[in-house]
């Protein structure tokens, strides 16, 4: 499961663009935290603790304490706006969480036993059709990463999600299909060598029919 992160925050006092902008000319980045059955809570956090945050690579599926004051508030983080030039955040959304509230989260895929595969040993390559999972998870359970084992896969050999084992508390959003996460395909050197060998193949049986 994906450790917890804290993130220190300040009532916002005034809402609006100009505010916005002199909250971020001190370093601060504007945000919200929603939903709960509560009203909306504008806050202000400082911009590098929010960076380095982001920067661990899993913010966007873990659970995020913010520190307001005395209290501290469970969320997930919804969405963080960057600036189109200086990929800096300027503002973020943060989803107020039950204790016992259930998820929707994008968590990333890696890929075990590559060498256990028989398509990657003779040169085939990996297409990861998704690099992420859309999974509904319990919100005190949400994985870091789902595994996915590729012992015996050859080439043209497919990955479904119907073949992985989630774990508990966490199931698939995406329900009416078998979607495909990642296939085994010949690299393009190994498909004009199987091409130039179905030619000569084919050169050969003509030249068997052309001796009778």
């Amino acid at each position: 499961m994906s450790d917890a992160l804290t993130l220190p925050a300040e009532t916002r006092e005034r809402a609006g663009k100009g505010a916005s902008r002199a909250l971020r000319r001190e370093g601060r980045v504007p945000a919200v935290i929603y939903g709960g059955k509560e009203e909306p809570t504008t806050i202000h956090v400082e911009a590098k603790l929010l960076q380095r945050l982001l920067d661990t690579g899993h913010m966007m599926n873990s659970i995020v304490m913010i520190e307001l004051g005395k209290d501290t508030i469970r969320t997930l983080p919804k969405d963080v706006a960057l600036h189109p030039v200086t990929d800096r955040p300027i503002h973020a959304d943060f989803l107020r969480l039950a204790k016992d509230a259930k998820v929707e989260v994008l968590v990333p895929v890696v890929f075990a036993n590559e060498e256990a595969s028989p398509g990657l040993k003779k040169g085939g390559v990996l297409n990861v059709v998704r690099h992420e999972l859309d999974l509904i998870c319990d919100a005190d359970k949400i994985p870091s990463e789902i595994e996915i084992d590729v012992t015996g896969k050859d080439v043209g050999d497919s990955i479904h999600i119907s073949e992985v084992t989630l774990p508990a508390g966490a199931e698939s959003a995406i329900t009416d299909r078998d979607f495909t996460i990642a296939t085994v395909v010949a690299p393009s050197a190994l498909k004009r060598a199987e091409g130039a060998a179905a030619a000569e193949g084919d050169a050969e049986v003509e030249e068997e029919g052309g001796e009778e």
